[in-house]
């Protein structure tokens, strides 16, 4: 590709300063802990709950399935889609699905609230807030889902105060001291 045909776009201040300074870290660590601890305590009930991980494992999903299953036939809240997934795939194997729930939850929770792959914890936490919202259930999951998304946009620094500060550079995570050096990776690119 010739230089002629390669546009950068630089970030304006704004973003530069959301997603990319250290220096919001404050703010996203407040977004971080609000979402990590929805999840951790929503997790951590179902963990200790037999309906989710006990005996009775797969219970909850059955009753949260089935509900799901007559929102969609009174053709409202659960498109069609949605509907053939929990019954061919979730429905059958509830028990697993229970465990998945329960368990993703606590960790997406622990992640974010450590701040350790802040972006993939809240990347699984948007896959889940989603995934109850196509099932018909709002409550918390349209603000959960906002806030999981912002923070997978800023994974760069939302974990900057706390684990994602050592852990992400051991991984491989390019971050610079200064824009200067940014600038010099950028220029080196082209």
């Amino acid at each position: 590709m010739s230089r002629q045909n390669h546009v950068i776009i630089p970030e304006n201040p704004v973003s530069r300063f959301l997603f990319g300074s250290t220096r919001a870290a404050w703010i996203w660590l407040l977004i971080r802990l609000y979402v990590g601890y929805a999840w951790l305590t929503a997790g951590w009930k179902k963990v200790t709950s037999d309906a989710w991980t006990g005996d009775n494992a797969g219970a909850a999903i059955k009753g949260f399935v089935n509900g799901a299953l007559a929102k969609a036939e009174e053709g409202g809240d659960v498109t069609g889609w949605y509907a053939s997934f929990l019954e061919n795939a979730v429905l059958p194997n509830a028990a697993l699905f229970g465990y998945m729930v329960a368990f993703g939850e606590l960790l997406v929770g622990l992640g974010l609230v450590l701040g350790l792959l802040t972006g993939i914890a809240a990347f699984f936490g948007g896959v889940m807030n989603v995934s109850f919202l196509f099932a018909g259930t709002l409550s918390t999951n349209p603000l959960l889902f906002i806030l999981a998304t912002w923070l997978v946009l800023a994974w760069k620094n939302a974990g900057w105060i706390g684990l994602d500060r050592w852990a992400l550079p051991l991984l491989g995570t390019p971050w610079g001291r200064d824009a200067q050096r940014a600038d010099q990776s950028q220029a080196d690119e082209q």
